[in-house]
């Protein structure tokens, strides 16, 4: 007597077909429990009053599956897995292997391949968030989260760095991303004026409390209110909202981990080691992170506004201190002596406000009644300490201590005799 190997399903399958023969129920009702149709129905019937039960088991049982994949590209998916790609995780890994190298696999087959391997570890289910979801913004450009990232982008080949973000809130789309040096005044004015130009004016920025966005030691004087980009954003009609936690700004908290997967692997394989050609990818990395990335808002109202006839940002995205001109018709600014020069009177000067107006490149603008004066420089003054914050201290000691480097025949280089 054979033996016939039966699954759950099949098993269902004979006891309909053996109601079906006994004409105890009709093939209409038997498609509708098989939850198949009626002509599959009647395949089924010959094959059972054929070859009785055996003729209900599937023939593909113990047959390699008509999807499996081609030994050939799992080799050398494998191969590539191990070597150009070998700190990938799976969906980027899958794209380079697609894209790039032109092989047929699927996103599972990848994970599957990886893990097998134990190339990858398949992450844990994540436990309930303990922080609640704050909904989108309705519109595009109504809310634009800003961050900076200090990482080691280049992994090596160029000092360490920050990346500026600014990132959509109702659409995940990147706004404008910077390398700099550090997070400072200037930085954010230049990834703020890119992001002008694409775009225009944002409804809001959503930032954290760093001291570029806020005073947060206010002494009580009149000025202290305002930074200097707290001041210029004001002056663009732009208010700046600082986030209590990193987790109320998630949006651009998640997006700079993916910055710093994605990107440092991007940036490896096309060969880009410096700021300089980091800065120059960035507009076409952000087309291909938003083509892939972004989500359609939920109102198709654009929020942005075009910036005014009165907004000049060469001036408005500049250091702006006020000065008070000295009978001599001199004033002070950051340790250098400015002599003004003018064919009016020298008393038409005297205790005359200024604002002095210094860009990114250090070019310095003494403006009187928006006017620029006419100007030499008396006396520079030697440079004192430096000040430097919490966050860039790391940055510059590690620059100054590759700022020496001992000559080649420098006794730290020789080996001291081994004594015998």
């Amino acid at each position: 007597m054979d033996l016939v190997t039966m699954s759950k399903a099949e098993l269902g399958r004979l006891e309909v077909m053996e109601r079906l023969q006994e004409k105890r129920i009709r093939q209409k009702a038997a498609a509708e429990v098989l939850g198949v149709g009626i002509r599959q129905i009647k395949r089924l019937l010959r094959a059972y009053r054929r070859e009785g039960a055996a003729g209900l088991v599937s023939k593909q049982r113990g047959k390699p599956s008509h999807h499996q994949i081609d030994q050939g590209t799992e080799q050398a998916a494998l191969d590539l897995l191990k070597g150009r790609y070998a700190d990938f995780g799976p969906t980027l890994a899958h794209e380079k292997l697609v894209e790039r190298e032109g092989l047929k696999l699927s996103l599972g087959s990848v994970r599957k391949i990886m893990i097998a391997e134990g190339i990858w570890k398949a992450k844990k289910v994540r436990q309930e968030q303990e922080h609640p979801l704050r909904e989108r913004r309705a519109c595009f450009g109504e809310l634009e989260q800003m961050d900076g990232t200090d990482h080691d982008w280049f992994e090596g080949r160029s000092e360490r760095c920050t990346l500026l973000v600014m990132i959509d809130d109702a659409t995940g789309r990147l706004g404008a991303l910077s390398f700099v040096p550090e997070e400072s005044f200037f930085g954010y004015c230049g990834l703020m004026q890119q992001y002008l130009a694409a775009h225009g004016r944002p409804g809001g920025l959503y930032t954290d409390k760093h001291g570029i966005f806020r005073v947060n030691i206010p002494n009580g004087s009149q000025n202290d209110n305002l930074t200097q980009f707290g001041r210029a954003m004001q002056e663009l009609e732009i208010p700046i909202l600082c986030a209590n936690t990193p987790q109320a700004k998630g949006r651009v908290e998640r997006v700079n981990q993916t910055l710093q997967d994605r990107l440092v692997k991007e940036m490896r394989l096309r060969g880009i080691n410096t700021m300089q050609q980091g800065n120059a990818y960035l507009p076409e990395f952000i087309r291909d992170f938003n083509a892939r990335f972004a989500v359609q808002p939920r109102s198709s109202l654009d929020a942005h506004r075009p910036l005014a006839a009165h907004h000049i940002l060469d001036r408005i995205l500049s250091w702006q201190e006020p000065r008070t001109i000295s009978k001599s018709l001199i004033v002070q600014f950051k340790n250098v002596v400015y002599q003004i020069h003018t064919d009016r009177p020298a008393y038409a000067l005297h205790n005359a406000r200024v604002l002095i107006c210094q860009d990114a490149q250090g070019k310095v603008a003494i403006l009187y009644k928006d006017t620029p004066l006419e100007y030499t420089i008396f006396h520079k003054q030697k440079r004192q300490a430096e000040v430097v914050t919490a966050k860039q201290i790391d940055r510059v000691l590690l620059n100054q201590s590759k700022a020496h480097k001992p000559a080649p025949n420098h006794p730290w280089y020789r080996t001291p005799p081994i004594s015998k």
